[in-house]
């Protein structure tokens, strides 16, 4: 094969079979089309999972969505305008305190942790038969996207509790004390509602803030800082939470390359494959020798996007990466993530079963969105935190639309829709084009399939040029079909193998 890896070279298998649907268990629902990619460039996969392609290793599917059983709806959030919700915060929180003082909360895991079916890869293409694949994707429930919980906060106690309740001087909350009442006191001013001496005391804190205002800025140059209520506290705010100097736990959060594998993904591939392994023991059921380190490496460890280096890109590079937890020195999450042009998509999530009740699918995932803020400071374009797919159908896999501000894929017209919009046609239907306008399409549809790209014999050429050279040639159709989901711009550069 061409060894020139500015190509991405794929083998498509097409998509004519059902297999079984792990979100619904039909045995033979799931649809999707399927390619396995020798070498992938980070741009052309980026506009891949912008027409609602994913990969699972260097297998790249694409759900047919019209089809399928469950409809699955490419998501993003913009990275950039994301504020934690409540149920974000108390993760949040949730860490930090057991940082500071250790405290763990105590039995199982509070947040949701819905467990997403897998797509796996086609383990020897020139040896295995397409059914046979496919057998193998709907069976091993090894990858997926990323896995990360988001459950609202649990509820209070009842209302009036609450009412009870009022904050002490010391920041502890104590029981009001109650009194026999026998009737007005006429020595006293009138009773005034509630409501009115509310109102009244933020009008008084309004004018103490407004006139400590106009004295710091005479006696200082430096700004007043910002109140809670005109400026709440960011991501990086939470994260970032100043710690005692005896802390009782560390975190470190490692961001290490797969692909090529650099010398510290190398060094703790043993420690990153126990905890995937315990991991698909406990949350998955698997038996013990069901998570081999052949599976875990050819799922989550390999990949086709090979490293590349932007003079306007993030330092680190474009490509594969595992982003690694390590809790006092020891592994305790990974995070396998794709560094593209315009995003971080997530691809998985596994944890040590052990701190499963510190929320760390919640974490982590605030954690990406938090670093996709990061590297866009130094490249402006990468401003999107992928959650892979949103599938409604589905209510346990509602929680990636927690992340908002965030858009659907429209799956006819390939348009990012505003998922408050999406939510409201996917309630009467599971399959819903999203796109309002009944005169847009597809922008970037195939208009010539004979400029598709072929590798045939070492050589790149277009599909016009592979047919007269393959006279009596009956894969057009198929060819056509694959051009197709690409789009006429991916079609010309991504080079489809024919033996």
């Amino acid at each position: 094969m061409a060894a020139n890896k500015s190509f991405t070279i794929v083998e498509y298998f097409g998509g004519d079979d059902g297999y079984r649907c792990g979100y619904c268990k039909n045995e033979k629902g799931n649809f999707s089309h399927g390619m396995w990619s020798h070498t992938m460039t980070v741009q052309d996969y980026q506009d891949l999972i912008d027409r609602g392609w994913r990969r699972s290793g260097k297998y790249v599917y694409k759900p047919i969505m019209n089809k399928t059983c469950c409809p699955q709806y490419t998501i993003r959030c913009h990275a950039l305008k994301f504020q934690p919700s409540k149920s974000h915060k108390k993760s949040l929180k949730k860490m930090n305190k057991f940082i500071s003082n250790g405290e763990l909360p105590t039995g199982q895991d509070d947040e949701a942790r819905p467990q997403e079916p897998s797509k796996v890869c086609h383990a020897e293409v020139k040896c295995a038969a397409i059914t046979d694949i496919q057998k193998e994707v709907a069976e091993c429930p090894t990858v997926t996207e990323v896995q990360k919980e988001a459950a609202d906060a649990a509820p209070t106690g009842p209302e009036t509790t609450k009412k009870d309740l009022m904050s002490a001087p010391d920041g502890r909350t104590t029981a009001t004390s109650t009194k026999a009442v026998m009737g007005a006191d006429p020595s006293r001013p009138p009773c005034r509602k509630a409501k009115e001496l509310r109102k009244e005391r933020r009008l008084q804190k309004e004018q103490m803030r407004q006139k400590a205002d106009g004295v710091s800025s005479i006696v200082s140059s430096t700004p007043p800082t910002p109140t809670h209520a005109s400026q709440p506290k960011t991501l990086e705010d939470f994260i970032d939470e100043s710690l005692p100097d005896k802390s009782s736990h560390c975190l470190e959060v490692r961001l290490v390359r797969a692909n090529p594998p650099s010398p510290q993904f190398k060094a703790s591939f043993d420690a990153s494959y126990q905890v995937y392994k315990l991991y698909q023991m406990a949350i998955h059921k698997d038996p013990p020798d069901k998570p081999s380190e052949s599976q875990f490496r050819r799922f989550l460890c390999d990949s086709p996007l090979e490293a590349e280096y932007s003079p306007d890109g993030p330092e680190v590079g474009y490509g594969s990466f595992h982003q690694q937890y390590w809790l006092d020195g020891r592994l305790v999450a990974v995070g396998v993530i794709d560094i593209l042009p315009t995003c971080v998509s997530s691809v998985y999530l596994y944890y040590h079963p052990d701190s499963a009740s510190l929320s760390l699918g919640s974490y982590s995932a605030l954690r990406e969105i938090a670093f996709t803020r990061q590297l866009q400071k130094q490249s402006p374009k990468l401003c999107f935190y992928y959650l892979g797919f949103y599938i409604h159908s589905c209510p346990k896999m509602r929680y990636k639309g927690q992340y908002r501000p965030s858009d659907l894929l429209c799956p006819e017209t390939y348009a990012w829709v505003a998922i408050e919009r999406c939510i409201l046609q996917l309630e009467n239907s599971r399959y819903a084009r999203f796109n309002q306008d009944p005169d847009a399409g597809d922008a970037r549809a195939l208009k010539d399939v004979g400029r598709a790209m072929v590798l045939y014999r070492r050589a790149v050429m277009p599909y016009a040029a592979y047919s007269r050279k393959r006279k009596g040639s009956s894969d057009e159709t198929e060819v056509q079909q694959f051009a197709g989901l690409l789009g006429q711009d991916c079609a010309e550069r991504i080079l489809l193998y024919r033996a």
